[in-house]
């Protein structure tokens, strides 16, 4: 695991010498290298140091890789204009190596340290290189959400320290404990990084301001680390999980169910896509809060098929947002007309988003729905539902954004260049091409 590390800070230098694509090619190389490692589906692999992977941590770092590469091929806008161009790089690769040692690390406090450590560039990212002046409130959001429910969960990890003389993952699953505020402090802080209805404010401020980097890390990655760190800390906590989880469950699929209607009531774009991630993230807590088979097998899926999908949906509202300098429904009408092509990357990537064969979203929800059934029948009405309103706002932003009159002042346009097809197609894709494997994500457990 340290030689990938080690490839990464071996990257820093490339930052400073402006070499933009270069980075690029060099993240592809990574992702390629470690796709091919060999991964054992029974324990964790590449053991050194704090580090080493299981088959949960191999599929994040993959997606990990593959977005920050896609990140740099979405901001060619920054290069062109050459907006501090080296230091946007810089923030990448740190942020990179950030998540890298979050998903790779076997120790409780040094997945905690890199956990909120991946917090500082993406504040930057949206800081530096938002839009609006409202950028440094959705960055004090952020921050005081994400930061407010750390400590306690910082000071727990103390106690478990005390408790248990051990910090590693693998050792606490021979721990089952029964303490309430542990369990509310150590759960805490990631339902609000995914982010759970009543503490998902954060989240949509934050991706309204944010450049489109910006909000493909959040989307892809970000909202991923709270249900990877619910994975791993439920295993020592699941008697009183059970006691407690159907809080969770019902304020996840209610919550669910309001921000799905309330994605209807939005017209900025990149606030919509934002809202419709929350309503598949409260799916995903539900089942992880499940714990059954089905659940966490349904969440994993989801994360990664939900990174792929809404990171890819954020590049083409910001693809629009270029031509027309707005992300606003009332202006987006009729793009069928001048960019036909990208018209089918709409279509594509808004149907995987509503779970429709053959996406990976499709198997994740199908595994939620079933894990959820089988907690309780009484689900299924809310489950009906958000399935139902999901395929509604994704159909309400395809046919607001590409069909309709178009507006008059739109007529000095350029339409897609292959940089962004090649992107879409990345996105789109690995998101389509995994359900084939889809016996890998079954058995990780």
């Amino acid at each position: 695991m340290l030689k990938f590390l080690m490839f990464l800070f071996f990257m820093i230098p490339l930052c400073l010498k402006n070499m933009f694509w270069m980075m690029q090619m060099m993240l592809f190389f990574l992702m390629f290298l470690f796709m091919n490692m060999t991964v054992n589906i029974y324990n964790f692999n590449s053991l050194s140091y704090v580090m080493g992977y299981d088959l949960i941590s191999f599929g994040l770092i993959l997606l990990s890789i593959w977005i920050c590469s896609l990140m740099i091929m979405s901001s060619e806008n920054l290069n062109k204009n050459n907006l501090y161009i080296n230091f946007f790089l810089l923030n990448i690769i740190f942020l990179l190596i950030m998540l890298y040692m979050t998903f790779s690390a076997l120790n409780i406090f040094i997945f905690y340290l890199f956990f909120e450590g991946s917090l500082i560039p993406t504040l930057m990212l949206i800081m530096g290189w938002g839009y609006q002046p409202e950028r440094i409130q959705a960055s004090m959001y952020l921050l005081f959400y994400t930061l407010f429910m750390s400590l306690p969960m910082l000071l727990s990890i103390f106690y478990l320290y005390n408790k248990m003389n051990c910090l590693m993952f693998y050792m606490m699953k021979f721990f089952n404990l029964n303490m309430f505020l542990l369990y509310l402090s150590m759960i805490m802080s990631f339902l609000v990084k995914m982010p759970m209805y009543f503490v998902h404010l954060w989240l949509p401020k934050a991706h309204v301001e944010a450049p489109i980097s910006g909000s493909m890390i959040l989307a892809g990655i970000m909202l991923k680390l709270g249900g990877y760190g619910l994975l791993r800390v439920l295993i020592f906590l699941q008697k009183i999980n059970v006691k407690f989880n159907f809080i969770w469950i019902i304020i996840s699929l209610v919550g669910g169910l309001y921000i799905s209607l309330k994605c209807f009531c939005q017209f900025d774009m990149k606030s919509m896509i934002a809202y419709s991630s929350v309503s598949h993230m409260s799916l995903v807590i539900g089942g992880i809060m499940t714990m059954n088979y089905w659940g966490f097998m349904g969440s994993y899926i989801l994360m990664i098929g939900h990174g792929l999908c809404s990171s890819g949906m954020f590049c083409l509202s910001n693809i629009n947002y270029e031509r027309l300098n707005s992300r606003s429904l009332f202006l987006n009408k009729g793009m069928m007309n001048f960019m036909p092509s990208m018209s089918m990357f709409w279509f594509l990537l808004l149907s995987s988003n509503m779970a429709s064969p053959p996406s990976m979203n499709l198997m994740g929800e199908i595994s939620l729905i079933m894990s959820l059934m089988s907690w309780s029948n009484y689900s299924m009405f809310l489950m009906i539902l958000i399935s139902f309103f999901s395929a509604g706002y994704s159909l309400y932003l395809f046919s607001y954004t590409q069909h309709g009159k178009f507006n008059l002042s739109i007529f000095s346009f350029y339409s897609g260049v292959s940089r962004e097809y090649l992107m879409l197609m990345l996105h789109w894709l690995p998101l389509n091409l995994l359900i084939l494997k889809v016996d890998y994500f079954l058995i990780w457990i």
